[in-house]
């Protein structure tokens, strides 16, 4: 534990921070009052700024039911902190001492390194964790243990033109060879079947995700475990390539001119019927045409349909601190967060995608249908790939796209970047 909280310190410089949040930062207390109940200050840390009104109300709503449910005051110290500087502030505050009672991490990224630092308290026998939906409980499980409730979900793998597809009576394809066959109607009624938009570097570097993902929850479970050790090498995921040429033989011009923002106006506007992207471009896409319809559905990569999933993103959700003098308390608030009556208009009014079988309001129009791919199970939890090889997809795709860059060349920089990852993270 030690090696991983000196990890952590050693990931926080701007111990100043500390001070401009020491109002909100004080000691927690319980104060018990007589047989009637107890006074309880909850600090909760949250970096989420923009949705202070809506956590506001939901907390009213929390200290209500925990007064008339168990005769508990709550006081709330919320902490809304901008995300930019919220990482390194928690961590300084955790390694410090002076922990909050309940704080947001990211599901993937933070999950593993809090819970080896020993921060995260085990939340395995609370109520909220049968509600969740199968396939996101394992992105806030760490070691067998449920350590997180889940907040915003993105389930993402390609966006398609809802009108083209009905106007020519497309179904949504299931292999590559559907893939390939709608792309032939497509070009038959002069519609080019993909959008490119690769002047920004995140965007080829999706198919990096999306094909292992794909891999790992098939054929090639143990992918991932074998290039942590060293065992393994991209050149075992024979099809990787497959859909990102069918991707860039049939797509529009300029790739490397074209960002997403100008993408998304272009896909608005119908110069293509399909866009290998994520629904976090649903405000452009609007924002560029109102009456646009679209739809999320899972990129086949190769022909086993059992491959053809969802990438089911986890990001921000709440903990309880190992460290909280309140725990009681604390673990009533993240259950409250799943609450059975109350969660459905909290979760849409954040705007959020359900996360809960308790959940049963509208989504946006555009993710009804990845919705319904969540809740029959046709997605994964976004593979655990290094950021640093992520970083190194990006411009090894970009560069392959443009023809500059041989498959062989993309294959040995993926590999290389992973185990100097791996060296350096020992």
């Amino acid at each position: 534990m030690k090696k991983a909280v000196s990890a952590l310190l050693a990931l926080t410089t701007a111990v100043g921070l500390l001070a401009g949040c020491s109002s909100d930062a004080q000691s927690t207390s319980s104060k018990s009052g007589d047989a009637g109940g107890k006074k309880v200050e909850l600090k909760l840390f949250i970096a989420q700024p923009r949705f202070k009104a809506q956590y506001e109300k939901y907390l009213e709503q929390f200290k209500k039911k925990e007064k008339a449910e168990k005769n508990i005051d709550v006081t709330i110290k919320l902490e809304l902190p901008n995300q930019n500087q919220a990482s390194q502030l928690l961590k300084t505050r955790l390694a410090s001492g002076d922990s909050p009672d309940v704080f947001a991490l990211h599901a993937i990224n933070d999950i593993p390194l809090f819970d080896k630092a020993g921060y995260l308290e085990d939340l395995s026998n609370e109520p909220f964790v049968d509600k969740i939906y199968d396939t996101i409980k394992p992105a806030v499980t760490s070691k067998g243990k449920v350590v997180a409730v889940p907040l915003e979900t993105l389930q993402w793998g390609y966006l398609y033109n809802k009108k083209i597809f009905n106007d020519l009576n497309l179904k949504v394809p299931q292999t590559i060879s559907e893939m390939k066959e709608v792309v032939k109607v497509l070009k038959e009624h002069n519609i080019t079947p993909f959008l490119l938009s690769y002047k920004d570097v995140y965007v080829p570097q999706l198919f990096l995700p999306l094909t292992v993902g794909a891999a790992v929850n098939t054929d090639q479970p143990d992918f991932i475990d074998k290039m942590s050790k060293g065992e393994g090498s991209f050149s075992e995921l024979k099809n990787m390539f497959d859909i990102i040429d069918l991707v860039n033989a049939n797509g529009t011009g300029r790739a490397l001119e074209v960002g997403a923002d100008q993408g998304a106006s272009d896909f608005a506007n119908g110069k293509a019927a399909m866009w290998v992207q994520g629904p976090w471009m649903a405000e452009s896409i609007t924002k560029a045409n109102k009456d646009f319809e679209f739809a999320v559905a899972p990129l086949p990569v190769n022909d086993n349909p059992k491959a053809t999933l969802l990438n089911l993103s986890t990001s921000t959700s709440l903990a309880v601190s190992k460290l909280s003098k309140n725990k009681e308390v604390a673990k009533d608030f993240v259950n409250y967060i799943l609450d059975d009556n109350d969660s459905s208009d909290f979760y849409k009014s954040l705007g959020f995608n359900a996360v809960a079988k308790v959940h049963n309001f509208e989504p946006y129009a555009w993710m009804k249908e990845a919705n319904d791919y969540v809740k029959q199970g046709q997605a994964y939890q976004d593979p655990a790939i290094p950021s640093a090889v992520k970083d190194e997809s990006q411009k090894l795709l970009q560069s392959y796209s443009a023809g500059n860059t041989k498959k062989e060349d993309v294959v040995k920089g993926l590999d290389r970047a992973w185990e100097q990852f791996e060296k350096i993270n020992k």
